[in-house]
């Protein structure tokens, strides 16, 4: 009891303070949900010291009771309590008693919920096919098939839509028992039982109800859950396709690993008060890696971003989080999950595209990308409607041009195929249902299943099959055939064309191609962390989603089949459980790595290269640069035996918070850890973080040269010497000290320095690496300087 009383002095002692303060507020402010972080723990807290638990409950009950008006007694409770790897809670709350909470001495931040957006067949085969290739030892091929036995004891919490246990991904046919580390729990609800949890899918937790629901339940009603689950981990599923697409064996990359859902989002919006919630549970319950495919608000600060403050923990219990990047590219600063110590993954292609033809009137053949079960057929001819000659009046042509909702005559796009010009990416299916409901409103009697088809045309020549319209005729060309179709359109009286249904292309080159809506970086906080880290596969991937036909657009599915247990989809959220996956499988096998090994060792070993032997490119078929494909694709198997490894530590994630501007005492109460920030601090000083690439931002060409300094860890060989190889651009002095690294028994780490100078270079972004190698080893780090 006493022990009680002295944890509550604080609160209770604060009370008379926040009751006087109060009283002379406004109390006509609309309450919102709120996160109130409190920083680390003491320990972890578990079964075994409940009391702790229920101490800290009062405690921040009484803290609210102590500034919520008596009168509203109801919001005087906790909606999410974070008490296992760090403290705090959610409630809802005033904006007014928030910056009262704010101001006292156990509180690191307090910010509202922010919400945030939802963001394989052939894909596993061709990253590891690719290693294989280049890779001279017989290593790799002896161990394409052992390593993925020896993951049967990892957990991947995946924090998503929830899950759809029913699928085969998620069959245990052959697991052993589950894990005795495993604290978590497979919560029921009338529509999931506990039997749905079972060897492989161990444990289900729910945060929110769906709407419409009357009781909160783990299954996945979207499918992005589903998907990035079976993704990670899914079990092997012979004869998987998508309507006879992309057909093959389907198996996640961690194929014997575990798999814990974490359900945050019900729709593809989520809570970040409830994501927070999650991780803190995930840590609590024992998975070994976090698979998040959600994007925030890149502007939110490292102390105000639920995922950044997540991830920060699970980091120091040595659990890795990794993330997807964004779909806001291809424009610069649009990249998400931008702290270092969370793993940030950009999206690129595989070896496999999904084609559809348009034929014309006049004979012509056009070739297009798309994912539909269109039922046209060679024979059948459709009349053809581009958006600007259709258009209402001749005030709206731009408008009509690209199809917007209210612009076009109704009349003269049913029964036909519509043509539409896009300036830039955009959501496709939202284009075509404005479309039917432009129909709607104009003239109710006309059903917009009437609508034959779409073309779209894309005026940047990025076309890539993100959208899946089920048996609805759709189709995506480049800006060259979109002015051919125009042509024979403005040419003809009667000009009309029919789309074909899609087909697989396999040995597609060259790939990878980084993703046109894949994020880039520099980070908009800050540009000395270089972001994304690496790519992984993200368009068109296979795997496992919700059975219905009311995810598909148009017809539906086609006539006589089922709904689809696999479907196709594309974005970042699909490249960042391919890298959980590969994290698995190396915590598996090096199980004493910690995060940053991991994630050096991925990013140190990462590929640049295409399947023509070519650099890789982006869309635009350029080639990519660091801030769009960070250090490069991911190449799994040499992961395991990358040679040195960059350890980032604790001490480097305080001072780089120290460096960006956070006060020590608030740093302190996040880490409850001994530490003092340097006496210097500032935002250029966390380019010398120990990271695993480099990144120096404002290097003036009049100023002095700037060095920055790594140590490397030999994970390989106890006696060996790497010398370092310099790949600048032009102009860019770079310069490497010592240019030899000799690792001999009982030293394992050394330092070195690279400084650079820029007199000559070019102005802005300057790519390029540091290769250290042993003959036995290739450990590239990348570098990115922005030269003034």
């Amino acid at each position: 009891m006493a022990s009680l009383w002295r944890q509550l002095l604080p609160f209770l002692c604060l009370h008379w303070f926040i009751v006087t303060a109060f009283a002379s507020s406004s109390l006509n402010q609309i309450p919102k949900h709120y996160v109130v972080y409190m920083g680390s723990t003491s320990s972890n807290i578990n079964a075994a010291n409940r009391e702790d638990v229920e101490v800290a409950e009062s405690a921040h009950l009484q803290l609210l009771s102590s500034i919520i008006p008596s009168g509203e007694s109801e919001r005087i409770s906790l909606i999410h309590h974070y008490k296992h790897a760090f403290k705090g809670f959610s409630a809802m709350l005033t904006d007014e008693e928030a910056s009262l909470l704010s101001e006292h001495d156990e509180v690191v931040s307090v910010f509202p919920d922010p919400i945030l957006k939802l963001q394989t067949t052939r894909s596993w085969d061709f990253l590891e096919a690719e290693a294989t290739k280049s890779s001279t030892s017989t290593y790799w091929s002896s161990t394409i098939h052992k390593y993925h036995n020896q993951s049967s004891d990892i957990i991947i919490g995946v924090i998503d839509t929830g899950i759809w246990p029913e699928s085969a991904s998620f069959n245990d046919h052959g697991m052993s028992e589950i894990p005795s580390k495993w604290k978590g729990v497979c919560t029921e609800s009338s529509d999931f039982k506990k039997s749905n949890c079972n060897r492989k899918l161990i444990g289900a937790r729910v945060y929110v109800k769906a709407a419409g629901s009357a009781t909160a339940s783990v299954r996945d009603n979207v499918g992005h859950g589903t998907h990035t689950a079976s993704t990670a981990a899914g079990a092997y599923v012979p004869n998987a396709s998508y309507f006879g697409l992309a057909g093959g064996t389907a198996r996640g990359g961690s194929p014997h690993s575990r798999i814990a859902a974490y359900k945050a989002c019900p729709t593809e919006a989520c809570s970040g008060a409830a994501v927070l919630k999650a991780i803190d549970d995930a840590i609590h319950d024992g998975v070994d890696v976090i698979s998040i495919s959600i994007g925030l608000d890149p502007r939110l600060d490292y102390l105000t971003d639920p995922m950044a403050i997540g991830a920060f923990h699970a980091e120091q219990k040595g659990i890795p989080v990794v993330c997807s990047a964004g779909n806001e590219g291809p424009g610069p600063f649009t990249v998400l999950s931008t702290a270092p110590w969370i793993f940030t993954i950009g999206a690129s292609t595989i070896d496999r595209d999904f084609q559809s033809t348009v034929l014309l009137g006049n004979g012509e053949s056009i070739r297009g990308t798309a994912i539909n079960l269109s039922k046209l057929s060679r024979s059948m001819r459709i009349p053809l409607a581009y958006g600007k000659n259709i258009a209402v009046n001749s005030t709206v042509l731009s408008e009509a041009r690209r199809c917007q909702p209210g612009s076009m005559n109704p009349e003269k796009v049913v029964g036909k195929i519509p043509v539409c010009i896009l300036s830039k990416q955009i959501d496709t299916k939202k284009v075509m249902q404005s479309i039917a409901n432009n129909i709607n409103a104009e003239d109710k009697g006309i059903d917009p299943r009437l609508l034959k088809g779409l073309i779209m045309v894309n005026d940047d020549e990025q076309i890539w099959p993100g959208f899946t319209s089920g048996t609805f005729p759709y189709v995506e060309v480049g800006r060259r055939a979109g002015v051919q179709i125009i042509k024979y359109i403005n040419s003809n009286k009667n000009p009309t064309a029919t789309i074909l249904p899609t087909v697989t292309v396999p040995t597609h080159k060259p790939a990878p191609v980084v993703a046109y809506f894949s994020s880039r970086g520099p980070g908009l906080l800050t540009e000395n962390i270089l972001k994304p880290d690496v790519t992984a596969p993200g368009v068109g991937i296979l795997a496992a989603i919700v059975p219905k036909p009311e995810e598909e657009y148009g017809g539906g599915i086609p006539a006589g089949k089922k709904p689809s247990s696999y479907g196709l989809y594309s974005g970042t959220s699909m490249a960042c459980p391919h890298v959980s996956g590969v994290v698995a499988i190396i915590k598996s096998v090096r199980p004493k790595w910690s995060p940053s090994m991991i994630k050096s060792a991925l990013m140190t070993t990462a590929t640049v290269y295409d399947n023509t032997g070519g650099r890789i490119k982006n869309t635009s078929r350029n080639y990519a640069n660091l801030h769009e494909m960070g250090a490069g694709e991911v190449s799994p198997l040499r992961a395991l035996n990358p040679g040195l490894v960059f350890t980032t530590s604790t001490t480097d994630y305080l001072r780089f918070l120290c460096f960006f501007g956070y006060p020590e005492k608030q740093i302190l109460k996040v880490s409850k850890t001994k530490f003092n920030c340097p006496r210097k601090s500032t935002e250029k000083l966390i380019s010398n973080i120990n990271y695993p690439s480099i990144s120096v931002s404002k290097l003036d060409r009049r100023g002095a040269v700037r060095t920055v300094i790594r140590t490397a860890t030999n994970v390989g060989s106890p006696n060996a010497t790497y010398m370092s190889t310099v790949n600048a651009p032009s102009g860019l002095s770079v310069k490497v000290f010592p240019e030899k690294l000799v690792f001999v028994e009982g030293v394992e780490r050394l330092s070195f320095k690279v400084s650079f100078y820029s007199k000559q270079a070019s102005s802005g972004y300057n790519f390029g690496s540091i290769t250290w190698s042993d003959n036995q080893h290739s450990v590239r780090m990348v570098f990115a300087v922005d030269v003034e």
